[in-house]
């Protein structure tokens, strides 16, 4: 490497790729995260118009068009409750069940910016999604024969190299290359293999690994000294499949990110009040394996068949507002919350027993001391309440029927270390 920040850049990348790797990410905004970096972690996750730290350019690539070479590293500890409760059912499977048997986890973040001339900016982010990652010990399958704990371990992580380049004074467009690398593991439903197309690779095979590319664009305007704006728009990501599951999930293994898209808006009334809300679309229903509902199993298409059963997951639209409060030069406090739609229809929540990404209400805190001219470090936690849906119809009568209820809360706190280079 040419340069010493490029060194540090690269070590990083390593270490947090690995750490990372080796850390089941948590469901928020369905399976995606309600917010990256730490300041935005703060602000409810809103940041589409708003860049405060390299972390930025995850919500909007072209947002940080001008921003000085810094390095961020943050760090966050999520300890997720989930777990579901079943009545009613004809086969043993009534009552109630706790998923936390992994608890809590580890989650680190990194950038790295540098301009490249006046209207070209370079930065590197690495992040975990979401994910979905239940453990119960007390296996709720276990009357129909299911043996050890049951669960999955869902584990994404993203680098994105991105160019910002800024085309008019305060306005910028970027794009960012992504790559994916995701691994995933199920254990324990062993009973379901007679419904799979390749009962071989359908539950207890380690953890698979599968890799995947896309592209994230976006747009940033700083309209006047009080308002900004800005867009984004993220692809598919596509990924390779899942070869040791490719009889549980839909299309011999298949498993894309989906689709994403948002906008968001920015106000600074005063020199120390900045305001920010966003809104964003995340399009579930079009990855198979996640939007699929259960119903075609009764129509003779078995897991891991082309258009087979998935988890049933509908479109989610996210609405996050956030505001920071500089209370002196080196000290800001902020606060934000934010709003998901549930994915995961009352009529689906049989398998989503191992997913049950179901929280919807996020609250947030969080403070920056600018410790020197060149160092800050940032503060924030995280609460979302438990939300619970209760089953309507969704225990099949070939399971024995009755209802299966399933619910999530979370709670996180973390901190992140930003460097002026």
């Amino acid at each position: 490497m040419p340069t010493s920040p490029m060194r540090i850049a690269a070590l990083a990348s390593a270490a947090l790729i690995a750490t990372l790797a080796s850390n089941p990410a948590q469901a928020t905004d369905g399976y995606f995260l309600n917010g990256v970096g730490a300041k935005g972690k703060g602000m409810g996750g809103a940041g589409i118009a708003y860049p405060q730290d390299g972390m930025a350019a995850v919500n909007n690539p072209a947002s940080i068009a001008g921003m000085e070479s810094r390095l961020d590293l943050g760090v966050e500890i999520f300890v997720p409750d989930r777990g579901a409760d079943i009545s009613g059912n004809g086969a043993g499977l009534n009552g109630s069940y706790d998923g936390n048997g992994s608890n809590p986890f580890v989650l680190p973040e990194f950038a790295y910016v540098r301009p490249l001339s006046n209207d070209l900016t370079f930065a590197l982010t690495i992040n975990g999604n979401g994910g979905m990652n239940t453990d119960y010990e007390t296996n709720p399958f276990a009357s129909f024969g299911a043996q050890g704990d049951a669960g999955v371990d869902l584990k994404q992580v993203f680098i994105s190299p991105t160019l910002a380049y800024e085309f008019a004074e305060g306005h910028s467009v970027g794009v960012s290359a992504i790559g994916l690398v995701q691994g995933f593991r199920a254990s324990g439903i062993q009973p379901f293999t007679a419904a799979s197309s390749d009962p071989a690779n359908f539950t207890d095979r380690g953890t698979d690994a599968s890799f995947g590319a896309g592209f994230r664009v976006g747009y940033y305007g700083e309209l006047n000294d009080v308002v900004s704006i800005g867009a984004f728009y993220q692809s598919t990501i596509w990924a390779d499949e899942f070869d040791k599951y490719a009889g549980l999930f839909a299309d011999q293994g298949g498993f894309d990110v989906p689709t994403s898209y948002g906008a968001g808006i920015a106000l600074h009334p005063t020199d120390r009040l900045s305001l920010a809300a966003d809104v964003k679309r995340i399009e579930y229903s079009d990855v198979g394996s996640v939007g699929n509902p259960l119903a075609p199993l009764f129509s003779g298409v078995p897991f891991g068949a082309t258009d087979g059963p998935g988890f049933g997951w509908d479109d989610v639209t996210v609405f996050k507002v956030g505001a920071d409060y500089d209370v002196s030069d080196r000290f800001t406090v902020r606060a934000g919350y934010g709003r998901s739609e549930n994915p995961v229809p009352q009529s689906e929540t049989f398998l989503n027993i191992l997913a049950p990404g179901v929280v919807q209400d996020h609250f947030t805190v969080g403070a920056t001391w600018q410790a020197s001219d060149r160092i800050e470090i940032t503060g924030f936690a995280m609460r979302a309440p438990r939300n619970t849906v209760e089953g309507s119809g969704s225990i099949p009568v070939n399971y024995g029927g009755g209802e299966a209820d399933v619910y999530l809360a979370e709670t996180s706190f973390g901190l992140g270390f930003g460097l002026e280079l």
